[in-house]
């Protein structure tokens, strides 16, 4: 009898064992490849309005030109593309009615599209779409606000309302290199309330122009609240306070002040005389004598910083410098009895109070940033969840 063939099984197991294991490997990469991807909302998740898909080739063919132009991070460009994004939606909206569900539906879409980018949220194309319409004027745009960044925009349009003021806030940003966070201490702490409120003589005691610059640079009253929950009563114990907290001090003073010494020792026919605080204003370009007070003002005070201002005057002053300014910081004044006092003097001289703020406002971080995308979004979600 014929032997029938035999199978090999080994090859055949191994044969099947060997698909098997193919197919099971396919079909790990297969479901992998849409692990991390953003897939595209269902067409019938929503109703989408008449248009809407050539709407979208319009976003994201605008998206590319801007790529195009420059890198996307450049804030310049971020920013001026943010606001066209933002006035494409705003002028759909206003023409054909689209309501706030396509906008969730534009930011998936464009995710998916730019899955490299960030900065298409939902939360963040509604404040495009606010950016424009606050500003309609392209060329605001263009000239100051892409001159600081998206995160700056957003805390001008949240905190406040005017549009000169904020204008005003996004100038002083530039100027004074502020930070986002920086930018809403001062629009929490009214700084545009403050500034020009001295009680001085500028106008009589110096130039024009130098009276106009004096007056916006000091303020009052002057916010520290960095010196603690206990109240100070001793000018030493404000004055250790305000050279512990020298940076963030030099950051109430405003941008200019250079620290140059404290109980700074004048001896004058064998006297000695020890100024509190001595600093050097760049834009000025003078010395600023600042003499502090725990008390009230009385008239007497300005007779002291004037001759200290004098001996400054004679002793450091360069041809180059121009007179030197006093500063008198107080903790309580009469505001009309500190301008009779300073009426006859012909040495500049401010008077403000400073007042003692119990506040978590101000960061450890004082140096300027520019916050990347990815930390607005996380800032925004943050806000969202909360």
């Amino acid at each position: 009898m014929a032997k029938k063939p035999r199978m090999d099984t080994n090859k055949h197991e191994s044969g099947g064992t060997t698909e098997h294991t193919e197919n099971t490997e396919r079909k790990r990469r297969d479901n992998g490849k849409h692990k991390g991807v953003i897939m595209p909302v269902p067409a019938t998740a929503i109703e989408l309005p008449e248009g809407y898909t050539g709407f979208l080739v319009e976003i994201k063919e605008q998206i590319k030109q801007e790529r195009l132009k420059a890198v996307i991070s450049a804030n310049s460009a971020l920013v001026l593309m943010y606001w066209n994004i933002g006035r494409s939606i705003l002028n759909r909206q206003n023409r054909e009615g689209w309501g706030a569900k396509v906008i969730d539906r534009l930011s998936v879409d464009l995710k998916y599209e730019f899955p490299e980018m960030n900065g298409f949220s939902s939360r963040n194309l509604k404040y495009m779409r606010k950016f424009a319409e606050c500003w309609p004027d392209i060329s605001i745009v263009q000239e100051l606000l892409a001159q600081i960044s998206w995160y700056h925009n957003l805390a001008l349009l949240e905190k406040l309302k005017d549009q000169n003021l904020r204008l005003w806030y996004a100038h002083q940003s530039i100027e004074n290199g502020w930070s986002r966070n920086i930018l809403a201490m001062q629009i929490e702490s009214k700084l545009h309330k403050r500034i020009g409120q001295t009680a001085n003589n500028f106008e009589i005691a110096l130039p024009p122009d130098d009276s106009d610059m004096a007056n916006q640079i000091f303020k009052d009253p002057y916010l520290f609240d960095f010196l603690g929950t206990a109240e100070v009563r001793k000018e030493s114990e404000l004055e250790n306070k305000l050279i512990e907290h020298l940076e963030k001090f030099l950051l109430e003073l405003g941008q200019g002040f250079a620290f140059v010494g404290r109980q700074v020792h004048m001896e004058v026919g064998g006297d000695d005389f020890y100024i509190d605080l001595l600093f050097y204003h760049l834009k000025l370009r003078c010395y600023v004598v600042v003499e502090l007070k725990s008390g009230k003002f009385c008239p007497g005070h300005v007779s002291q910083l004037t001759m200290y201002m004098n001996i400054v005057d004679d002793m450091l002053r360069h041809p180059d410098d121009k007179s030197t300014i006093g500063l008198l910081l107080v903790k309580e004044k009469n505001h009309l009895v500190a301008k009779y006092a300073l009426m006859a003097n012909k040495k500049p001289i401010g008077v403000a109070e400073w007042e003692q703020q119990i506040t978590d406002s101000l960061p450890e971080n004082l140096k300027p940033s520019l916050p990347s995308i990815e930390e607005i979004e996380k800032e925004l979600d943050k806000e969202a969840n909360e």
